[in-house]
């Protein structure tokens, strides 16, 4: 008898929710590698491989995988992002915990990241904007996003794939993306991001540049329509 599966937290729990049945995963920063124990638990995923760039860690995630009797199903892997891994290894990808500097730095070491078949779920912890500024940029097309609260702060998981044809740019969609305001994570993921918005207008106001206040302002009035749809 194997031991019942480790808990996930509500922000790994959404990634894990984006993973789509029946493929293989990677889990780029894996931890103590929950995610793809549970996913494999679950049964939902063929196969994983679960990579940290620190031996620690990935101690720590083989410790459980031998705990959790999935040790046949999830690969550990040092690798620096996206380094030690091929195109053919996975079809699934979470890049979660991280900060989105370096979320946009991994998309950016191999080039096969613009394969349209390759599923990528990223939750950044900071820089949100400029993530969702590079995807743009880069050709990502947002399939999902969703807002959730985790240990009483909120954050973004979006899933992403290369579609530079299906873009559409909107008024709003650097600060919010695809996030609807229609939940306790959505309106609260709205709030912070209207305080932030509030903040820079306030700097650009009192460092006297005009141009960066009004479109600050102007952000903010479109967010707070999309806020009362």
């Amino acid at each position: 008898m194997g031991c019942p599966f480790p808990k996930l937290g509500e922000r790994l729990q959404l990634c894990a929710s984006f993973v789509r049945s029946g493929v293989r995963l990677c889990d780029i920063g894996t931890d103590h590698g929950y995610l793809p124990i549970v996913l494999a638990k679950q049964q939902k995923i063929l196969y994983a491989i679960a990579s940290d760039i620190r031996p620690g860690p990935l101690q720590n995630a083989k410790e459980n995988l031998l705990r959790y009797n999935v040790s046949h199903l999830v690969e550990t892997r040092i690798s620096d992002g996206l380094l030690e891994i091929g195109e053919e290894e996975a079809d699934d990808f979470v890049i979660a915990g991280m900060g989105g500097e370096l979320i946009m730095k991994i998309l950016s070491q191999k080039s096969w990241v613009k394969n349209p078949k390759k599923h990528w779920i990223l939750q950044p912890m900071s820089k949100a904007f400029e993530l969702r500024e590079f995807l743009f940029e880069n050709g990502f097309f947002t399939q999902q996003e969703e807002a959730v609260i985790d240990d009483k702060k909120v954050y973004s998981v979006m899933l992403i794939s290369y579609a530079p044809e299906k873009i559409r740019r909107h008024p709003g969609d650097l600060y919010i993306g695809q996030i609807r305001a229609d939940s306790e994570a959505g309106k609260a993921y709205y709030r912070k991001e209207l305080e932030d918005l509030e903040k820079r207008r306030k700097g650009a106001m009192i460092s006297h540049k005009e141009a960066e206040k009004e479109r600050y302002a102007a952000e903010i009035l479109v967010i707070r329509k999309l806020e009362n749809l």
